[in-house]
């Protein structure tokens, strides 16, 4: 248990050790918008693409969509991952899929006034992934959201919450009955610019059950190229207390290099 709540606790520590500045109302991308006023959607896309070939001949792709929105009242986020690697046996020709999973998630926060810090969250989110030890995983949790502005390049969101899980194991092969489970999330996210042309971002969410204990974790700093244009350096990981299928690893970990488009 301590290895999977570690992110969280390591992320709470960081930002509980900064002073707390006056201003309390933060937005995804760090900047403060006028809330009465309607805004658009911010959304950008990423893609990373690695191809090696000689005595490794490989193929990894990484894309990503996300879409944000602050207003008034309410916050509205949600995005779409998926990453597929595949790599070619140099002796037979074959190539054989090493990697191939889909996430997607979307979040509402309901603000209990448009300055305030305090929210209540609705989020769900979807998996598939062949290799996890699942077929596919699904959440629904509704909670308790806070979001504080230590500094004017720096925020952080904490949330916690009920929720509910769904999903079907898979062992050597074979498709289980579905499992579900009543779960606890906590969540926490920090970003920080570091400058006026670059962003760290750090996130952490684990949602406790009765049968498995799944946690997800990404560190990522990008730099802008030009106004719409980033180039972003990722590491991520996702961890299950607990397996069906002993033969699976219970820690996945990614590192990706992406261009993010901002649109």
């Amino acid at each position: 248990m301590k290895q999977i709540i570690t992110p969280i606790a390591l992320l709470i520590a960081l930002v509980m050790a900064m002073p707390t500045a006056a201003s309390i109302f933060m937005y995804d991308d760090a900047n403060d918008l006028d809330t009465a006023v309607k805004q658009d959607w911010d959304a950008s896309a990423e893609l990373g693409l690695l191809f090696t070939s000689g005595n490794t001949d490989t193929q990894t792709l990484r894309s990503k969509l996300s879409a944000a929105r602050d207003y008034e009242n309410w916050r509205h986020k949600g995005a779409i991952d998926y990453y597929r690697a595949k790599q070619k046996n140099q002796t037979t020709g074959i190539s054989t899929t090493t990697g191939d999973k889909l996430f997607l998630s979307a979040q509402s926060n309901y603000k209990f006034s448009p300055t305030s810090r305090s929210s209540i969250f609705v989020f769900s989110s979807y998996e598939e992934d062949r290799f996890s030890g699942y077929d596919y995983h699904g959440t629904v949790a509704v909670g308790y959201g806070a979001r504080y502005r230590y500094n004017q390049t720096l925020f952080a969101d904490y949330e916690i919450g009920p929720g509910y899980s769904i999903n079907k194991p898979i062992i050597n092969g074979v498709m289980q009955e579905q499992e579900t489970s009543a779960i606890l999330r906590v969540a926490g996210n920090l970003v920080w610019d570091v400058s006026s042309t670059s962003k760290f971002n750090a996130l952490a969410a684990t949602e406790i059950g009765e049968l498995n204990t799944k946690s997800r974790a990404e560190v990522s700093i990008s730099a802008n190229i030009n106004s719409s244009l980033a180039l972003k350096f990722s590491i991520s990981g996702t961890h299950n207390s607990y397996l069906d299928d002993p033969s699976k690893e219970k820690l996945d970990t990614e590192t990706a290099v992406t261009l993010v488009y901002s649109f």
